[in-house]
């Protein structure tokens, strides 16, 4: 017999309520289960950061006010939509939140680029990272370190080499500085335009011989 899907998908646009849906999701899952620590098996992933934080302050507050006895829009809500009295709502959710203080660092609502950061943090070793690899945010600051690489791969990689010292040279010819540095600093931002992403793409199979005169 085939199970029934439990997938579901919120189709809504920006304001319309999309975080109180999740968060009355949320709470649905831990206070309609016996096991209080329910949220520890529970990953719920957003965009930003204040998307996260603005999420979990919603579940601890609301789980608050369930515990204290407050009735809200939101309690209403869960009461008709799960087969739990008010009085077990009220207890379960003073232990949940209990729970959660104690062990926050369990309490998975985060945003992709973090939950990514921590699969790949703990493969490192398997994908051929450093363990103490670290993640830089700064575009700019990556491309020139890229540049500072290439450029010191000069006199070891002769196609390379080449390609760079004709570009330098040609610069001289032009009355233009032989310091292909900035150049290569100033091309490389163009990377960062999702306009051009296109462009380079249709470069992907291209060699370094394809750029030699």
């Amino acid at each position: 017999m085939q199970q029934p899907s439990t997938f579901q998908v919120y189709n809504a646009s920006a304001g319309s309520g999309k975080t109180f849906t999740l968060v009355k999701e949320y709470l649905k899952v831990v206070l309609t289960s016996e096991n209080i620590f329910t949220f520890q098996k529970i990953l719920a992933i957003t965009f930003t950061n204040k998307a996260a934080g603005e999420m979990k302050e919603r579940v601890l507050s609301n789980l608050e006010d369930f515990a204290s006895g407050k009735e809200n829009e939101l309690f209403k809500i869960l009461v008709q939509e799960v087969a739990v009295d008010k009085q077990t709502i009220q207890e379960r959710s003073k232990k949940v939140l209990e729970a959660i203080l104690q062990n926050y660092a369990a309490f998975s609502i985060t945003t992709i680029d973090s939950f990514t950061h921590k699969i790949i943090k703990n493969f490192a070793f398997d994908l051929g990272l450093s363990l103490n690899f670290e993640v830089e945010m700064d575009a700019v600051s990556l491309l020139n370190e890229a540049v500072d690489v290439l450029i010191s791969k000069i006199g070891t990689d002769k196609k390379l080499t080449k390609l760079l010292i004709d570009y330098s040279l040609e610069k001289t010819d032009d009355d233009k500085s032989w310091d292909i540095s900035k150049d290569l600093n100033e091309f490389g931002k163009v990377l960062l335009n999702e306009n051009d992403v296109q462009h380079f793409r249709e470069l992907a199979d291209k060699e370094l011989e394809d750029f030699l005169v």
